[in-house]
Parts: structure tokens; sequence; C-alpha cells
């Protein structure tokens, strides 16, 4: 059953209203339509049965309801999955954790639930008139990236679903010239690859690119990774695809995009986390963290699906929120904190 957005409908029974709230909200994540949300007497007493295409009960204890299973079995065709895990404290852990089961158990019932940005609205994103310069112009500090100059420090943007309009907003905030590279992992239909490239190459100073066989990252580049097999970079930096496809359910994995980029640029590599469902990057942050890298994340009132940045930032490995130009000055001013130390440095051991 489905809503009128065209959002499967599932229904939420519960004696505590906090377990309630966060299946809810878990359940919007990953793109379903919540059409009941309430106690066991409050569904039993209703005229009328909604008509949800699962539903979700989790009960303090299902003694105390004894006439709840059979009257759901009466009453709907359904699936109803019963004993759901209690949520933990939205701001631990073992809450990713405990939202990944509930993602796999969905997917069990529903299918695939994650949600890619469609043809139509990309389309709409790259037909947009253009509007005012909103990039910043270099700072007079610095010296420009000579055009071609091989990336020194590269910054993967991750995004999945409202991700592109979210890394555009980025990148058209950005000066031209500044001495950095992108990798982009971007959860999209393979087939919309050349709508992304439009979408991207419209206004912004950093215009989007392929990932080639043994390319090495510029300055400027925005790199797409592809979504059909894995790519690496070898000991000398170059790109390389493997004859395997992206480990986990969705191309490119963006937590395996991460690992691959830091086992090269170690603590050169950083990461922003855009608009997305599920929790992709969570399982890489830690580890990014510990070879110092940084890791920013869009703050979820600016993203069209806040999940991803959400799980990441509850991992407490992040160091910045921000909307997508926030990001992008935080960006520049990251850039001229390390280039006035390098001055400095350089004055130091002259």
């Amino acid at each position: 059953m489905t809503g009128q957005n065209g959002r499967a409908q599932v229904g939420i029974v519960s004696d505590v209203v906090l377990q309630r709230h966060r299946l809810q909200s878990a359940t919007a994540k990953f793109g379903l339509e919540v059409c009941f949300s309430g106690d066991p007497e409050r569904l039993q007493g209703q005229p009328g049965f909604p008509e949800a295409g699962l539903w979700l009960v989790t009960l303090e204890d299902e003694a105390d309801h004894p006439a709840l299973f059979d009257y759901l079995l009466e009453n709907t065709e359904a699936p109803v999955l019963f004993g759901l895990d209690q949520a933990p404290a939205s701001s631990s852990m073992e809450y990713i954790r405990w939202e990944r089961r509930l993602q796999g158990k969905l997917e069990q019932q529903l299918g695939e639930l994650l949600k890619l940005d469609s043809r139509s609205s990309l389309e709409e994103l790259a037909e947009q008139a253009p509007e005012s310069e909103t990039a910043s112009k270099p700072p007079q500090w610095l010296t420009t990236a000579a055009p071609g100059s091989v990336a020194e420090d590269v910054w993967v943007l991750c995004a999945s679903l409202g991700g592109p309009a979210a890394v555009k907003a980025f990148l058209d905030s950005l000066p031209p010239g500044l001495p950095v590279g992108f990798i982009y992992a971007q959860h999209i239909d393979g087939h919309f690859a050349e709508v992304l490239t439009r979408v991207l190459g419209r206004h912004a100073h950093y215009q989007l690119r392929h990932a080639e066989e043994n390319y090495r990252v510029k300055n400027g580049d925005v790199v797409l990774m592809p979504v059909e097999h894995e790519w690496k970079f070898e000991s000398t930096g170059v790109l390389t695809e493997l004859d395997t496809p992206w480990p986990g359910p969705y191309g490119p994995s963006i937590d395996q995009v991460l690992l691959n980029t830091a086992d090269h640029y170690g603590a050169r590599c950083h990461a922003i986390l855009f608009s997305g469902m599920g929790d992709d990057g969570a399982t890489a942050a830690p580890l990014l963290k510990a070879y110092g890298s940084r890791i920013w994340v869009q703050e979820s009132a600016s993203c069209g699906n806040s999940s991803m940045p959400d799980s990441v930032a509850a991992t407490g490995c992040s160091s910045f929120c921000g909307t997508p130009e926030q990001l992008a000055r935080e960006l520049v001013k990251t850039i001229e904190e390390s280039c006035l130390l390098k001055g400095r440095q350089k004055r130091t051991t002259a």
C-alpha cells in the first residue's frame, strides 16, 4: 500500500511513546510513509482500519496486550513484524546498528529502500537559470594552483538522495584555483551520469570528470566514481578499476571509496557527507579520523534526506557541520590556515 507521495505506508504499534517516535523517525529516513502510529488500545478502538502495507510492532510486554495479534491478523493481510528490538538512544553507536537491522527487515518485506534522485529531478536542476555569482574571489594570499598540477590533498564528497543539489551548491560557492582535488561518490542510476555532469558543470569552477584508468587526481578535479565496479589508487597515486563490483548493496560503496582513497592519501584524504539515506560512511569515518583526516557533514535542515550525514555525525567523528555554502567557506578557511602555516614554516627553516 502506498500513500499520496507514492511511498510505501507502514503502521507502527507500541505501548512506549519513545519507541513509536524512534520507529517513525527511522522509517521516514528510509523513504516510508507512516499511516498510523499509536498504542494497541488506540488501534483497536478507532473506527476503520489503516491501510498499511506493513505493520511494525514492539511492546514492552506482549502479555499486556493478548488480543492485539489476533486483531491484526483479522483485519489485515499485510505482513506484521512482531518483537522488534527496542530502539536505543539515537545518539549512540548502537542506534546505528539498530537502524541497520531495521532496514534489513524492512527490505525483506518491501524490497530495496534506497531512494535515488530521478532523471527528471536531475534534468530540472541542470536546466535551472544561471544565478548570480555566489563563489567568492580567491584570497589575496593564495597562489592559485597551476593548471594540471597534481593534487596533494583530496576531499571525498559523499552523497545519495538530494546530493546533486547539495554538492552543486557547495562547488558553486568555492573560488577558483584552490589547491585541492575532489573525489565524488554519489549513489545514482548509472544511466544518469551524463545528466549529473551537466548539473555540476553549469556554473562551478570545479567541473566533474569521470574516473579513468591510470589517471592522477589534479587540483580542480571533481572525479566521479563509477557505479558498476570498484576503483582504488595504486601506490603511484593513479586510479585503477578492479574487475569486481563495489561491496554492499549500492554502488559506489561510499565506505569503500573513503577507505580506498585514505589508503593512498592518508591524512591528506578528507571527507564531506552530504544529503543521503542510510548510514553510508559511518563505518569508514572512525578509520579516517584515526588517520588524522577531517570529516564534515551537511546540517540536517538543508538536506533532502539527512540520514547519512546524521549517522556519520552520531559516530562522533565529524568536526564541522553546515549548509553546503557554509561547508565551502569552511574549506576555504581551512586551506588558508594551512597555507599560512606552511609559509611560516618555510620562513623559519630558511
